[in-house]
């Protein structure tokens, strides 16, 4: 059993899509952004870092793994499945998931910052990051051109890189113009495994069901 700390992030929702693309079986708890529960001792216990999202392996000993790309990397590693393992394939796999740890991540989280959360609007600042998250998009858009998935196979660079982009309007951030991203947005947003990833955890923070896994954690990490 997996238990997977997490919230309505697209870094969060790659770790659940990932869980439910491999079907192993997991309980799913949801940290309080606001609230700041990824900041408690417990959790700091799991991810020194403070972040969302984080798992424990259970069959592992208890391992905890923080960071989404390496909790990518980890439970691909842990199945066999989503990741090739000829160096080849695997190194193109691990370079498009290092483009989005790398590049569309921290440039559209930052546009998120910038176009909706600060309450002084800097235009430079705004137009800096959409420009680059744009650009970016036109880099996956070449790609996709001739290939139906990011390194060939749908993988987990594909996993890690489609929460970002299906979120691009909160960035204002357009599609318009990119159509091998729009198709291959579309085909990955109707595989079932993602439908019900993007839907994990379906309790709020509150629920009697979260205290619970909380408490339990606290006390195995005691």
């Amino acid at each position: 059993m997996i238990d997977l700390y997490t919230a309505a992030t697209p870094n969060g929702r790659k770790a659940s899509i990932m869980l439910e693309e491999l079907e192993l079986p997991y309980e799913a708890t949801w940290l309080n952004l606001g609230e700041l529960q990824q900041k408690e001792p417990w959790f700091l216990k799991i991810n020194p870092n403070g972040r969302i999202p984080a798992i424990v392996d259970h069959d592992e000993d208890d391992f905890a793994v923080f960071e989404s790309g390496a909790i990518l990397l980890y439970l691909a590693e842990k199945t066999g499945r989503l990741l090739p393992t000829e160096t080849k394939a695997r190194s193109t796999v691990l370079q498009w998931l290092m483009f989005q740890i790398g590049g569309v991540g921290p440039m559209q989280g930052q546009a998120n910052v910038f176009y909706r959360y600060t309450t002084e609007k800097i235009d430079y600042a705004i137009n800096r990051y959409q420009r680059e998250t744009r650009r970016l998009y036109e880099v996956l858009n070449a790609r996709l051109e001739d290939n139906e998935y990011l390194a060939g196979d749908y993988s987990i660079a594909d996993i890690a890189t489609w929460p970002w982009v299906t979120g691009h309007e909160w960035a204002g951030v357009d599609l318009n113009g990119l159509e091998h991203l729009q198709r291959w947005e579309r085909s990955i947003s109707e595989r079932p495994a993602v439908q019900r990833g993007i839907t994990a955890p379906e309790v709020p923070a509150a629920s009697t069901r979260d205290k619970a896994a909380i408490e339990r954690i606290r006390k195995m990490l005691v």
